[in-house]
């Protein structure tokens, strides 16, 4: 199994706009962040989490040329606001892309994207089969995934556990029974925004805590905002096993 993160920013990128501070003026590229995103390719099949508005600049960064499905975490626009390149996809294998989500999430992109799901559609518009995620284990294709419920502030949030890679993003607090979903992961992706509390966001001390209790073999945090500092000086904080993620960041794991 190949894991590429496509983006591992919060919902303003890496730089933010008009922002001068050291983490948006860094020369590092692993301080460039688009919003987060990762590809999984598994089983023969490539599926992608989460379709944010940078989506048409990752695709032709990480030069996909075949997407099998897109499983949503929330409706959010940093996570949904790309889902319109996804007709790249419909003209290029001649079908619909199914897209995975919470019924929440499913009707908020009928509503962002109405005009695909028009009875009168415009020509060339996104073809999208939209597919519910049940409480339990599925597949998509061929790929057995697990979906994890967090709590997003008071909207619940789908993390997924594919295999030994599990990876929750906007996640503030975590029920007991879906935190043993994430025990004996390999790798475990946490969202950590920044260094002080947030309302619906794990902060650096708050993921810090769950990857000691979940013990991971690996841990990788994403979501990251430019107020957590640079790459450079985090990754010489943080304890072993424990890293930032980056755009482009490839990891291999075992298949599922």
């Amino acid at each position: 199994m190949r894991v590429e993160f496509l983006g591992t920013g919060t919902s303003q990128g890496i730089p933010v706009i008009g922002c001068s501070c050291p983490v948006c003026s860094s020369q590092d590229p692993r301080d460039d962040r688009l919003r987060s995103s990762v590809l999984v390719q598994a089983c023969g099949r490539t599926l992608l989490i989460d379709a944010g508005p940078d989506l048409r600049q990752q695709m032709l960064r990480s030069g996909v040329q075949r997407l099998d499905a897109v499983l949503l975490t929330h409706e959010h626009m940093d996570h949904v606001g790309g889902i319109d390149e996804l007709r790249s996809f419909n003209f290029l294998q001649g079908r619909a892309m199914d897209i995975h989500a919470n019924e929440a999430t499913r009707s908020a992109v009928r509503t962002m994207y109405h005009y695909a799901f028009a009875e009168k559609r415009y020509p060339g518009v996104p073809q999208l089969e939209l597919k519910e995620v049940p409480d339990g284990l599925f597949r998509v294709h061929d790929v057995p995934v697990l979906p994890i419920t967090v709590m997003h502030h008071f909207l619940p949030v789908l993390g997924f556990r594919i295999g030994g890679f599990a990876y929750v993003t906007d996640a503030k607090t975590i029920p007991e029974a879906e935190l043993d979903k994430l025990r004996g992961a390999e790798v475990l992706v946490l969202n950590a925004l920044r260094r002080e509390e947030h309302i619906s966001h794990l902060n650096l001390s708050e993921a810090l805590a769950l990857v000691r209790e979940l013990r991971p073999v690996r841990a990788y945090f994403t979501h990251i905002s430019h107020l957590l500092g640079t790459h450079a000086e985090l990754e010489a904080e943080l304890p072993e096993g424990v890293s930032l993620a980056h755009d482009g960041l490839v990891l291999e794991l075992p298949e599922p």
